[in-house]
């Protein structure tokens, strides 16, 4: 019996024993800490979460080192640890006996130890009778009494969190954001136009003025963050929800070595864009042994020295980098070789006289072939390094030359004075006919030519237009002194003729081609005859001007009678005026009116799209290049126009022509450009004839401005409250009469929702969109218009 029960015993013992224990390691979560919850140390394993749990504080083990910690916050269900905030800093760790106490005086402290007198908390976090607790909201924000994290930043920004005037500093601690402008020792090497404001869940970035940073996946609400990182650079990232990674979907700068403090002195950093960037010693260079990031100077400049080409190489960091301005290369060099402390110079073969000295230092270099410019260093004249940085054109050698040999001449005989004189008789018969020819051409030229202009031929539309003199012109418009308006083609004066004629002359910027393609374009211009279309008459291609010369439409361009003065003429865009403007108060544009307007300028607009022996597109339907005539027909300008910009003017990298406010979306999504894109133009110009105000100008909405848009406030009075009265002009409102004017006032909003369509394929032609004006056709009830940007709500 006594040996049962001891083998009992020895048997429940041995079960004891091995039965797991409680881990140690077990983390504790709590969502509060009070001064009941003080100390609280690294070892203890709690951890302070979010309400949804989303982001978790606590003290946070550093890498390569289970000893050191730091009182960090991080997105807490994440499979990689990332810290938004320290309260430490960048530099400063915590060991194992620190502690976040809360005092009896309701102050919170973080010290090293016990006995330490020293608060390492970032500035004095008092509590309160109300709020005595420290809490971790659901966005990231660690609140404690008046004090919270998002006034203190470390290297990160999280959505909600106000931006304006707030640093962060890189955890290596060598750049900074400050003023929305990154800098490394107060050298700035980026910075924005606009400062930052605030940073959203669908990924924009919030600027002054209304402009906004848009990342590359905008529009669906994700876990981001806006993060300097330790290379300098400011990246704004979002989590992928499928495999959970971070994914870079803005940054400020493409090129990584443009940021200072990468490469150390004399060094010039290069990358391919997909590895990281290495430091690279120039000719004449050797690493430094203490710093391997830097270089030194393997002869230092004594003697007689020479200059060593480096294509695409820069240095951003010499105590001289104004540009000089010189008139050749020769120039750029003994700029440098006057002055004993000139390390080389940067020289650009752009014909501008590009010339940057580089001064006692070279300091953050580095290899990018966009910037069009050569590095000439000064080395020592015994130096017999090669230039590691060569260009195309050092490559551009032939590797066979060819070596070619006249035979020698024969001996002099008897008939050398003979050939000498029959080839100078040749040769003065054949000046003398050249001569000869010329002159009676240009006899009979001068003859022509005024007898045309006696008998007025030059007017006829002998298939083409009049090719007017500069003189001409000149004299015409009185030296240019009567402008009428102004744009994005260029300036208008008003002239007369010698026949009387009043007429607009465009004097146009930025086009290309010589005279042979202008003269081409224009042919083709002018060729385009519709009721509705300012009629092109003559043109001037001399002395490097371009100019056009237009019918003189008297009553001005659409947009002076629909928005009156004192109201917001733009929006930041340059105003573009016709070829025609005048002064004074402008009658109101009744109803029956501006729907014949409305009607020429789509039977216009559909001439140019499917009449036209070239197809053409206007790109820049507003109201500003709707002229009305006499009797206030509609006359579009400025069509055809786009061929003769040049190349860098109409494929930017943005890709984006027109005036914001009537472009399509296809142009910011960068999708192909049809003639959809001129009829969604139209559809907002078709909107403002009705409502008289500008597609920009808030309409009494409650909606925040950033969300506003024209066409669905539109569609909501209309369509969804039946208001038609409150969308309608002020000016005339008082004039309208259901029973008269509902009918063509419901046609014109109708088509414009039809032409308001985000997608193209949904907009009609211009064609259908006449006849849907015209009532030959019926008009379906359109759908909501939306903008990819701003989506259903």
């Amino acid at each position: 019996m006594l040996t049962e029960t001891m083998s009992t015993f020895f048997l429940f013992f041995a079960l004891l024993l091995c039965s797991p224990r409680p881990s140690s390691s077990q983390e504790h979560s709590f969502t509060s800490f009070s001064s009941s919850d003080t100390p609280w140390r690294p070892l203890q394993n709690r951890l302070l979460l979010s309400p949804n749990s989303t982001f978790a504080a606590g003290f946070l083990s550093l890498p390569g080192s289970k000893n050191r910690f730091s009182f960090s916050i991080w997105y807490n269900n994440l499979t990689q640890k990332t810290i938004v905030w320290s309260a430490t800093g960048a530099n400063s760790s915590l060991s194992s006996n620190a502690s976040l106490i809360i005092t009896n005086s309701s102050n919170l402290r973080l010290v090293e130890d016990g006995s330490s007198t020293t608060n390492l908390w970032p500035v004095t976090a008092k509590g309160n009778s109300s709020s005595n607790r420290l809490l971790l909201q659901e966005d990231g924000n660690l609140v404690f009494g008046g004090w919270n994290s998002f006034q203190f930043p470390t290297d990160t920004f999280l959505p909600t969190q106000l931006i304006n005037e707030l640093d962060l500093r890189s955890r290596n601690g060598k750049f900074t954001f400050s003023n929305s402008s990154l800098s490394y020792n107060n050298d700035s090497y980026w910075s924005s136009s606009n400062m930052f404001i605030k940073l959203d869940s669908n990924g924009s970035v919030a600027q002054l003025n209304g402009i906004s940073i848009i990342s590359a996946d905008y529009g669906d609400p994700r876990l981001r963050r806006l993060t300097l990182d330790d290379d300098g650079n400011l990246r704004l990232y979002s989590i992928d929800p499928k495999g959970g990674s971070w994914l870079v979907t803005w940054q400020a700068l493409q090129e990584i070595c443009k940021v200072h403090g990468l490469c150390g002195p004399n060094a010039i950093c290069v990358t391919d864009g997909l590895k990281d960037p290495t430091c690279v010693c120039p000719p004449g260079f050797t690493k430094n042994s203490t710093d391997p990031t830097a270089c030194v100077r393997r002869k230092n400049l004594i003697n007689k020295t020479k200059f060593l080409r480096l294509d695409y190489v820069n240095f951003t960091g010499g105590l001289d980098q104004s540009d000089l301005k010189v008139s050749n290369y020769s120039s750029c060099e003994a700029s440098c070789l006057s002055k004993s402390n000139c390390l080389g110079f940067m020289f650009k073969y752009d014909g501008q006289g590009f010339c940057v000295l580089q001064l006692e230092r070279l300091l953050y270099g580095y290899w990018s072939p966009g910037t069009e410019r050569a590095m000439f260093l000064r080395l020592d004249d015994s130096e017999t390094d090669e230039s590691n940085f060569n260009g195309m054109t050092s490559l551009l050698n032939t590797t066979c030359p060819v070596r070619i040999s006249l035979p020698l001449p024969p001996a002099e005989t008897n008939t050398t004075a003979r050939n000498i004189a029959i080839i100078c008789t040749l040769f003065a018969a054949e000046l003398m006919s050249g001569v000869f020819f010329f002159w009676t051409f240009l006899k009979k030229y001068i003859k022509y030519r005024d007898m045309a202009q006696t008998l007025g031929l030059e007017l006829l539309p002998a298939g083409g237009p009049k090719r007017f003199t500069y003189a001409e012109l000149k004299a015409a418009t009185k030296d240019f002194s009567n402008a009428i308006g102004k744009g994005g083609f260029g300036d208008v004066y008003k002239g007369e003729l010698p026949d009387k004629r009043i007429v607009a002359v465009k004097c146009l910027k930025h086009v290309t081609g010589g005279d042979t393609e202008f003269w081409a374009e224009v042919t083709i211009i002018a060729r385009m005859h519709h009721l509705n279309l300012v009629r092109l008459w003559g043109f001037c291609a001399e002395k490097g001007q371009r100019i056009l010369v237009y019918e003189y439409v008297p009553n001005g361009s659409l947009d002076k009678y629909l928005f009156p003065a004192g109201r917001i003429e733009s929006l930041g865009a340059q105003k573009d005026m016709g070829p025609a403007a005048i002064d004074g108060p402008k009658p109101l544009l009744e109803w029956g009116i501006r729907y014949r307007i409305a009607l020429g300028v789509a039977r216009s607009i559909a001439y140019l799209h499917e009449e036209c022996l070239e197809w053409v597109l206007h790109c820049d339907i507003k109201p500003e290049n709707i002229l009305l005539g006499d009797d206030f027909c509609p006359k579009i300008s400025d069509f055809g126009l786009a061929k003769l910009r040049k190349k860098e003017d109409v494929v930017s990298m943005s890709r984006i022509r027109g005036t914001r406010g009537y472009m399509a979306p296809e142009w910011i999504k960068s999708d192909p450009i049809t003639p959809k894109a001129d009829v969604y133009s139209y559809g907002m110009v078709l909107l403002e004839i009705v409502t008289g105000s500008r597609n920009f100008e808030m309409q009494g909405s409650m909606m925040e401005s950033e969300d506003w848009y024209f066409p669905r406030w539109v569609f909501e009075k209309v369509f969804k409250e039946t208001k038609v009265e409150d969308i309608l002009d002020r000016q005339i409102k008082h004039c309208y009469d259901g029973r008269v004017h509902f009918e063509m006032v419901d046609r014109m909003v109708k088509t414009a929702m039809w032409c308001l369509q985000d997608r193209p394929d949904i907009r009609p032609s211009m064609g259908k969109v006449a006849k849907m004006l015209e009532g030959t056709v019926e008009i379906t009830e359109p759908k909501k218009p939306t903008i990819f940007y701003l989506g259903e709500e």
